[in-house]
């Protein structure tokens, strides 16, 4: 096996035969406690010049993007939005479940302004991105959704970009950090570490800590599955509701989004991917050596921002937990004002902001 931080294309990724894992972060406080006496973990407020996010029950001012592009990537044609000029320096955001890439609407103008090519991808399962075979595996496991956007950067000419994510977002983002850095000029990611691993997850926890993932178990069984089916606008509302309690979103903003989960491969991937982090599902072999890198906890050497809401009612690590999985130039930011776990759309400055910084460390 490779050391994790020995380079990989993404040609020898694919030949090599997303939730964070819940008990990683309980080992990682020590580790992080060198980093934090050190000063190098960071409140928004420490932040000189920092941005004040939106009220969380403020309306976003964009409404939607300009057009959605696509293009052929690996197994997929991949639905996306583009904002920025095409010779700027890249930027990758990441949408997590059960969201989708209108949680960037209000941020990707901001970094256009500034100069950025953004690019914000619909993830297998959701919008406009097709899977190019009837025959493919709908697979929902975290590498697989990572060599995606590697693939994507391929396809669209992107040596090297800052990469930002939420949910299932930020650990995609994690995950091609740590395993093609020469791919992450560096990354802004909230609730901070989320790579995991199936075997870390079988180990349970108290049942406070379980009743935050109580979707998962219902995924597990086939009423699950047909409930997702059949309710799964009602039930991405309710998610909505439960991670970010204190966002008074209005119909129009969660129809606008509701709308990507009638993708034909949407539940199919969801239920895949919170089957296998809990074991109750088999990846594909072929991913299996990227998996075995994944589970070993690979320290982050990119410079790193990461984030989190004051208001965050999903289930999430504290900060102090994951501090020391990020090698390089890091700082973490406590956003305050009701910000709960949809931070780019809930305080688009802020994450804005935070892209725009992490470019100069």
């Amino acid at each position: 096996m490779k050391p994790s931080n020995q380079e990989d294309s993404p040609a020898d990724a694919v030949n090599m035969p997303q939730g964070f894992d819940r008990r990683r972060f309980l080992g990682l406080a020590a580790m992080s406690v060198a980093a934090a006496e050190l000063g190098i973990i960071e409140s928004a407020s420490a932040q000189s010049g920092e941005i004040a996010p939106e009220s969380a029950g403020k309306r976003g001012r964009n409404q939607s993007f300009d057009a959605i592009k696509q293009i052929n990537v690996g197994l997929l044609n991949i639905g996306y939005a583009e904002a920025g000029p095409a010779d700027g320096p890249a930027v990758i955001l990441l949408h997590g479940w059960p969201y989708d890439i209108h949680s960037y609407v209000d941020v990707a103008p901001i970094l256009a302004a500034e100069g950025y090519r953004v690019v914000i991808p619909y993830l297998r399962g959701y919008g406009t991105t097709r899977f190019l075979s009837d025959e493919t595996f709908r697979n929902g496991q975290q590498s697989v959704v990572a060599l995606d956007i590697v693939a994507l950067m391929d396809a669209l000419g992107i040596q090297k970009a800052i990469i930002g994510g939420f949910d299932w977002g930020a650990r995609t983002a994690n995950i091609i950090a740590a395993l093609w850095p020469e791919r992450c000029k560096a990354m802004v990611s909230v609730s901070g570490y989320l790579i995991g691993s199936p075997a870390a997850n079988k180990k349970p926890l108290p049942p406070k800590a379980e009743l935050t993932w109580w979707y998962q178990y219902y995924f597990a069984t086939d009423r699950g599955r047909a409930g997702y089916g059949i309710y799964r606008h009602d039930f991405a509302k309710l998610i909505w509701q439960i991670a970010s309690p204190k966002w008074d979103f209005d119909d129009a903003t969660f129809d606008r989004s509701a709308a990507s989960f009638d993708n034909p491969d949407h539940v199919s991937i969801v239920i895949h991917n919170y089957r296998w982090r809990l074991g109750l599902a088999d990846g594909e072999r072929k991913y299996d050596d990227l998996e075995r890198r994944l589970a070993e906890s690979p320290v982050i050497g990119v410079p790193t921002i990461t984030m989190e809401g004051d208001a965050n009612g999903a289930a999430h690590p504290d900060p102090s937990a994951y501090a020391g999985k990020f090698s390089g130039r890091y700082a973490h930011r406590l956003i305050k004002g009701g910000i709960g776990h949809d931070l780019p759309q809930e305080a688009p400055e802020a994450f804005a902001k935070a892209i725009v910084d992490v470019d100069k460390f």
